[in-house]
């Protein structure tokens, strides 16, 4: 066979069509010691899963089926610490402000002059949610910066503002006069709390999100706050008939129920472990850091934090104060004096009497912010001390950024709500 024919006997078999390849599927069996399942991965990249033998008693089917519609896949090890408490106080709050939105909507009725059945009260508190409620809604808005930096404190306060314009809707029966005035003024107040309620819930979310499963703890969540509205829906329909037919027994039961509420939510935001810095967190890893040497964890701080004050100054992380207006905080010949002696720096403070003023530029991060408050608190408001105390901040930022961002803390952010930052 010479050459040009061995080419011609290639290009008759590259024309050739190459075997079709056929699709297979891909199964296989697991079993454990009460539960056999099949499992099997589809050509078109669907998995499917049957289940051959479930031996196991009635009531661990039922617990399992509870886990994996309420709580996140791969729980406890999907979610950081803290989740279980919050899933609990979280169920709880729901239940009590769904509760006290019947009594309401009940009372704001007979304000108006009507006389509805609790069935009338309950279809009537979907539908009440107009008028000053969106004024509340743009109000509320103009705050998000300070959302992002107090999420947990924003969602007390959002609890607050609707237990107060819920109370204002119980007691509108009191003074039918000033119906549309004491609705209104409620719903202004509801509007508000809605905003901050639904703006705090990704962060909140994000500081249990272990695993990037943001989606899965966000639809479980929903799951929760379903049933528990249902189920405080039926206890107001129940307590509208009952106890609560009176004005007194409204009073008493919606006094109690808003204790109920803004206890619960309280007490779900102390377990969340925020992982974000902000001023408060800031101060406090400081704070541990120049009495231990130690670095907290989130989950170390979250039942530290003032969900009351976060304004606080601590005395051992330098007594910072972050915020104020470069023009207040400090002279211009002061700011000029401390750039030519930190001029890599993207932060400045000044030494007053009761705390120093910390500033911070522009495009600072959370690192910047830890390097100002480290060095305030190494300085110890003496100025003479600043070269000395500079130097060890040095030695000792990379050791304690590197083991923050080791126990889940982003530091590429600083989140200080509406503080005023300079611009070179």
């Amino acid at each position: 066979m010479n050459f040009l024919e061995r080419i011609n006997l290639l290009k008759k078999e590259a024309g050739k069509p190459s075997p079709e390849v056929v699709p297979v599927s891909v199964s296989w069996t697991e079993t454990s010691d009460t539960v056999s399942r099949h499992f099997e991965f589809h050509p078109d990249g669907q998995l499917s899963v049957k289940v051959l033998n479930d031996s196991r008693p009635v009531i661990h089917k039922i617990s399992e089926s509870f886990v994996n519609t309420f709580l996140p896949s791969g729980y406890p090890y999907s979610v950081n610490e803290g989740y279980l408490r919050y899933t609990q106080f979280r169920a709880l709050q729901h239940f009590s402000s769904a509760a006290l939105s019947v009594l309401s909507t009940q009372s704001l009725l007979f304000a108006a002059g009507l006389r509805p059945t609790p069935a009338q009260a309950t279809a009537a508190s979907w539908i009440l949610k107009d008028g000053m409620q969106h004024v509340g809604k743009l109000i509320c808005s103009n705050l998000g910066a300070r959302m992002d930096s107090e999420p947990k404190r924003w969602r007390v306060i959002a609890d607050v503002l609707y237990d107060f314009g819920t109370g204002l809707e119980v007691l509108s029966p009191l003074c039918p006069q000033l119906f549309l005035e004491m609705a209104g003024l409620g719903n202004l107040a509801k509007g508000m709390a809605m905003v901050a309620a639904r703006a705090t819930r990704l962060p909140i979310y994000s500081s249990f999100a272990k695993e990037g499963n943001l989606s899965d703890l966000y639809a479980k969540g929903e799951a929760i706050s379903t049933v528990f509205n249902v189920l405080g829906l039926g206890a107001g329909i129940q307590l509208v008939s009952t106890v609560c037919s009176s004005m007194q027994g409204k009073m008493v039961v919606g006094s109690f129920l808003s204790f109920i509420h803004v206890y619960s939510t309280y007490e779900e935001m102390r377990s969340a472990p925020i992982n974000t810095l902000n001023p408060q967190r800031t101060a406090m890893i400081i704070e541990d850091f120049i009495k231990t040497g130690k670095v907290s964890s989130p989950a170390d701080l979250r039942y530290k934090e003032d969900l009351v004050h976060p304004g606080r100054v601590i005395k051992e992380a330098g007594n910072v104060k972050i915020g104020r207006d470069l023009h207040k905080a400090m002279k211009p010949s002061k700011f000029k004096q401390l750039k030519e002696t930190f001029p890599d720096e993207k932060f400045v403070f000044s030494f007053g009497d009761r705390w120093t003023d910390m500033v911070l530029e522009q495009n600072a991060s959370g690192e910047d912010a830890l390097r100002g408050w480290l060095l305030a608190a190494y300085a110890n408001r003496e100025v003479e001390m600043l070269e000395d105390a500079y130097e060890k901040m040095n030695v000792m930022i990379p050791m304690l950024v590197s083991e923050l961002q080791a126990k889940g803390w982003h530091t590429d952010r600083f989140l200080d709500g509406t503080g005023s930052r300079y611009g070179i």
